[in-house]
């Protein structure tokens, strides 16, 4: 399945920075929503977005897209994941290796709301290195006949510092539930991680990393969102939310083993949020690292929502000593505090050439009830300050009776920056767009 795809605007708004958005999806198709993006460090013009698509009016089939464009976003060509057995699927997320391999991770199920052929699995496919062409995925964990345990929300990254000495290695991290969505204590949601050290085409036996879990529920004493990163030397730090806030924890030999579990912050309200509009919204965190070569070298970034000042607003915080000792948080959306204006679905990318911080987000400090707009903040001191830009796309109406996903996606290598996110295109269709934007190195200064 190929088609193409290029719905452009490009505009220069008024106190932000000049930029293009581009629909990816075809506009007949079927709610995408969660959307991944990741450049080629090899070609910054080939990007590759993922999301998941539902099939046609009446099937219950969900799959995994994969979307390419090998001109900085301006086309883009789409394709259908390898589905061999016909699983729904989703919770994709993508990443390249410093040699331009991509990796796409995602889960696949069968049997949630049915008592016949349970399983569930979490797979990864692996592209070669023009990056059109992929080998068929490959199981990080399945089970056959059985939903218990349960696994979900898998993150993936690859080791691509120079200085680490398991460079290339592919590093994955997700939460296993033992029963989804049923009764269960304190201890039936876990962290768990599995790494690859041969790129992608075996991983090892998932365990555990997390030394305290959660329930079941999927609400804010279920642990979750737990998006693994790597550091100069081949440093493994993850974060995830849950009942005691937001947790920390890191490997030092490779992902062999990991340390005690270290609480950062309250998570103040939650992870999951009520937002008018919205069927379920998260504040999952987002690690980060800089890896570039500039003044910030080797700094963990945490990136997430909360509501410590009365409304969902977003914030990072970091730390310089492996995650020893971290900053107090920085709110990143620079509306006025206690407006009661939600920002909400966080993700952030640190570009690997300059060591600068973008950050994505919806909000709706200029708009009223369930209507929506997007905003990139870009920091280029560390994450000491953001200026926040308005993505150019016309405010839209959220409709809560529709699953709009759990998170958008953000990428930035060498001053480019692409973002790609959901919106609602009609009262119950919704779209996947990219905002791209080239940014000139360690400034706030974007190239026409």
């Amino acid at each position: 399945m190929l088609i193409k795809a290029c719905l452009i605007s490009t505009v220069l708004l008024t106190g932000s920075a000049n930029h293009q958005v581009v629909q990816i999806t075809k506009p007949d198709f079927l709610r995408p929503v969660e959307p991944s993006v990741a450049i080629n460090p090899k070609d910054p013009d080939n990007i590759i977005a993922a999301s998941i698509r539902f099939g046609e009016p009446g099937e219950t089939r969900v799959v995994s897209m994969r979307y390419h464009s090998h001109d900085a976003g301006k086309t883009w060509a789409t394709y259908e994941e390898a589905n061999p057995d016909r699983r729904p699927q989703g919770d994709d997320a993508l990443v390249f290796n410093n040699e331009g391999i991509a990796f796409h991770s995602y889960i696949s199920f069968r049997g949630l709301k049915t008592k016949k052929s349970k399983r569930n699995g979490i797979y990864v496919a692996r592209s070669s290195k023009d990056t059109d062409t992929w080998q068929a995925p490959v199981v990080v964990v399945d089970h056959l006949n059985t939903l218990r345990p349960y696994e979900d929300k898998p993150y993936l990254v690859s080791d691509n510092s120079a200085g680490s000495s398991h460079k290339n290695n592919v590093y994955i991290s997700w939460t296993r539930f033992d029963a989804y969505l049923e009764p269960g204590p304190n201890d039936s949601t876990q962290i768990y991680f599995s790494r690859s050290i041969d790129q992608g085409i075996t991983f090892d036996p998932p365990y555990r990393i997390s030394d305290k879990g959660g329930d079941c529920s999927d609400d804010d004493n279920t642990v979750e969102g737990a998006v693994p990163a790597v550091g100069p030397k081949g440093e493994i730090y993850i974060s995830w939310s849950g009942p005691n806030g937001l947790v920390f924890d890191k490997s030092l030999d490779g992902g062999v083993s990991f340390g005690k579990d270290k609480v950062l912050t309250e998570l103040v309200g939650g992870w999951n949020m009520d937002i008018p509009g919205v069927m379920r919204c998260n504040g999952f965190p987002v690690t980060k690292v800089d890896f570039s070569e500039g003044t910030y070298k080797g700094r963990i970034y945490i990136n997430w929502v909360d509501q410590r000042f009365g409304d969902p607003d977003v914030f990072v915080i970091a730390s310089d000593d492996h995650g020893e000792s971290w900053s107090k948080p920085v709110r990143v959306n620079d509306d006025p505090l206690f407006n009661n204006k939600a920002q909400f679905f966080t993700w952030m990318a640190v570009d690997p050439v300059d060591g600068a911080i973008n950050i994505v987000f919806y909000e709706r400090r200029n708009t009223e009830g369930v209507m929506t707009e997007l905003t990139l903040a870009r920091s280029v001191d560390g994450g000491k300050s953001f200026v926040n830009y308005r993505i150019d796309l016309k405010p839209f109406a959220c409709n809560e009776k529709i699953f709009f996903g759990d998170y958008s996606g953000i990428d930035a290598y060498n001053g480019r920056v692409v973002s790609v996110f959901s919106h609602f295109i009609t009262n119950d269709e919704v779209a996947i767009s990219a905002a791209i934007f080239d940014f000139d190195l360690g400034t706030q200064n974007v190239n026409p």
